[in-house]
């Protein structure tokens, strides 16, 4: 990895976590082993089966035609993948359209759910932003296919481009926290904090950095929280670029907590987030598709109803979204049932 200037984030040598520079230990990874007890999951679980009382699904509706300047469709394709499409551009984020999320195809955690949109389905994709390097986020294997079929502009964090362009990918932009990038007139991406790690094998930890996105287009934002603990980065985004109108915020793989609680936000951390953003609306993700911790398949979601109503929020302000379909938001004033 080529040296970058030291900063309050990395030392020369490895990116950290500024509130908690130490992380979860060797031998807490090892302790972790021996503390998993994984709920049974179903084998396959259909798509549009989960959800809060956030959305009406009747009325969620497939975009027809683009969304005129003060809208966004946001599609859950599932775990943190998601479909963006604004006015000019369409955006995904950590797309992973493999069966697995592993190093090997015949070994790790697999799909339980399809991606909500097929791949050949897919809308011309202008721009990928990448959270950071573990497999169920870098998926390298479906970011050649998206280089293959669309070309687009690919991001990712400090320590990332380099194994983007060895696997073919031309066009790639490395980012720092805090760095910004003017994609159009209209669209520029800006990386921010995450309380993460990174590594895709058993030297290389915090040889990357790692983060979450502030979309800003046609005088709107939307936040890409990508994987994350709580912090106290979220307040410091949101004084920096003031609230999001969108926020997607990860709800899932937080047990055991006493691991999960440096890396993951449980419900509880996640709905704390969406206040300290001061997001108009939140939308969840991060969760069952990919047996990634201890809880069960559907209860980031049940956590979650019980998180909102605990701090009397409107489920419909912190929405959990069916697979596949494209719902439309009036930027700035939340869910529209559609055009």
């Amino acid at each position: 990895m080529q040296p970058y200037p030291t900063s309050d984030h990395y030392d020369g040598s490895k990116f950290f976590n500024p509130a908690d520079p130490e992380g979860n230990s060797l031998w807490d990874g090892l302790k972790l082993l021996f503390a998993f007890d994984f709920e049974n999951w179903p084998d396959v679980v259909e798509n549009n089966t989960v959800g809060n009382d956030s959305v009406d699904h009747a009325q969620a509706v497939t975009v027809q035609g683009k969304p005129s300047k003060d809208e966004v469709a946001v599609t859950f394709v599932n775990h943190a993948s998601l479909l963006i499409q604004t006015q000019h551009i369409n955006l995904l984020t950590d797309p992973v359209w493999s069966d697995r999320v592993s190093p090997f195809g015949w070994i790790g955690p697999r799909r339980h759910r399809k991606a909500g949109i097929a791949f050949v389905d897919l809308p011309k994709i202008d721009v990928v932003v990448i959270s950071h390097n573990h497999y169920d986020h870098m998926d390298l294997e479906t970011l050649k296919r998206l280089n293959d079929r669309f070309h687009p502009l690919f991001f990712v964090p400090l320590g990332n481009k380099k194994l983007l362009e060895d696997s073919g990918m031309a066009h790639v932009v490395e980012l720092d926290w805090w760095q910004s990038y003017q994609v159009t007139s209209d669209l520029k991406l800006s990386l921010t904090p995450a309380a993460h790690f990174s590594g895709r094998g058993l030297f290389d930890r915090g040889r990357s950095l790692w983060g979450s996105y502030h979309i800003s287009f046609n005088g709107h934002s939307l936040y890409f929280g990508g994987d994350t603990a709580y912090s106290s980065h979220f307040k410091a985004i949101q004084e920096r670029f003031g609230p999001p109108d969108i926020a997607l915020l990860p709800i899932g793989a937080y047990e055991p907590r006493w691991f999960m609680k440096r890396v993951h936000m449980d419900p509880t951390e996640a709905v704390q987030a969406h206040l300290d953003l001061g997001a108009k609306q939140s939308i969840g993700m991060h969760f069952g598709t990919f047996q990634l911790t201890n809880e069960g398949i559907d209860q980031p979601v049940k956590d979650l109803n019980v998180a909102l109503q605990e701090k009397k929020i409107a489920a419909k302000e912190f929405s959990v979204l069916p697979e596949g379909r494209a719902t439309m938001f009036k930027v700035g004033q939340g869910y529209s049932a559609g055009r």
